[in-house]
């Protein structure tokens, strides 16, 4: 018996002084955390100029699907990722030669009607304002082309001031162009050595890590995927529906219009509401009465219950939806953090974080703290 009792003192021993260390795991654990702490300050700290690498490496996620096309199709990498590039610019630079024209053409005709609308107003909604209300609404049409007139000088000198003060910063100036310019030039490197890139960064997970990291790597692409691409449908489809909505409700600047808030729909909230001010203020100049101002009111409130009802759900799924409180916060947590483009990346960047958040909601509630408590 006392034989035994030391083989197994002695085995007991043994198993302790193979046992990692404690103080040790702490130690690495600290370190790690760290680590994590100093990259989200650099982070932080170099957003001002992390903006076109992060908005170049989104449009090289976007665009590889059809550069790994083109080089299946025994086209050149480094060519493929130039004609997807130029494919881009192309159709960007042909989406502003068909709004730009429009736009100033509608901008040009509200100044020209903005008189004769206040002229209506006064003589149809002024007197039932007083008889039913008693408001007056002060909307003489004289005064307010004086008011005009009587601005239109420190109009041209504030302007006159704004173009100088852009002259004077002219550092701004000119890191706002290599920015733009620095865009397609990240983007196409990013496109030509996407494989490699992700095998290097494959190649630095920790072994111990790496089929956990590969899993949520591919949920995260399954996301963004489906996130970014479903969303470029529903913007197509909406900017369709709008346009001709607006069109058989008699709206003359429905092309525009309907483009503009089709495209802006990837801005939560913001896109739609810019779409309706716009419409609803061509209506208004339109001189058709509420009729027309009703039916774009009937275009915008279909096309709301299309976008949350149908093609979201359809083309985009559920697996991804943000609760509106977390899309506001998202939006204004990345604009903090990005600024404008912060905005663009806020959804689909919150999407990815998701399927992380899932991951460890799963290890919590598989942990003794929370089965034991």
């Amino acid at each position: 018996m006392g034989a035994g009792k030391l083989l197994k003192t002695r085995i007991l021993a043994q198993m302790t002084e193979d046992r990692p260390d404690n103080r040790t795991q702490r130690l690495q654990a600290l370190l790690w955390l760290g680590f994590a702490a100093a990259c989200v300050w650099l982070l932080l700290a170099l957003s001002p100029i992390l903006t076109p690498f992060l908005l170049a490496a989104i449009l090289a996620y976007i665009g590889n699907p059809a550069t790994g096309w083109l080089a299946r199709h025994r086209v050149p990498r480094p060519l493929a990722a130039l004609l997807v590039i130029l494919g881009l610019i192309g159709a960007l630079t042909l989406l502003a030669l068909t709004l730009v024209p429009l736009l100033q053409k509608e901008v040009s005709l509200i100044a020209e009607r903005l008189p004769a609308t206040l002229t209506l107003l006064q003589t149809k909604l002024d007197p039932w304002l007083q008889k039913r209300l008693g408001i007056d609404l002060p909307l003489d049409p004289a005064s307010f082309n004086a008011l005009v007139r009587k601005n239109q000088d420190a109009a041209q000198q504030i302007l006159g001031h704004v173009l100088t003060t852009l002259g004077s910063s002219g550092l701004a100036l000119v890191a706002f162009v290599a920015n733009l310019l620095l865009l397609p030039v990240v983007m196409f490197y990013l496109l030509k050595d996407w494989d490699s890139l992700l095998h290097r960064i494959e190649d630095l997970i920790p072994r111990r890590f790496h089929n956990l990291a590969l899993r949520l790597a591919r949920e995260v692409d399954a996301v963004l995927a489906e996130f970014l691409r479903g969303q470029l449908a529903v913007m197509l489809l909406l900017a369709l529906y709008y346009s001709l909505g607006l069109w058989l409700a008699g709206l003359e600047f429905a092309l525009p219009v309907g483009l503009l808030t089709g495209l802006l729909i990837f801005i939560p909230y913001v896109g739609f509401a810019t779409g309706l001010l716009l419409a609803l203020v061509a209506a208004l100049l339109q001189f058709q009465g509420l009729g027309l101002v009703l039916a774009v009111a009937i275009v915008y409130g279909g096309g709301q219950i299309l976008e949350s009802v149908v093609l979201t759900p359809w083309l985009v799924g559920e697996r991804i939806g943000l609760h509106p409180v977390a899309v506001i916060f998202a939006l204004m947590a990345f604009g903090q953090l990005f600024g404008f483009f912060g905005i663009l990346i806020a959804l689909p960047a919150s999407a990815a974080l998701l399927v992380g958040l899932r991951e460890l909601q799963r290890h919590y509630k598989a942990s003794p703290f929370y089965l034991n408590s």
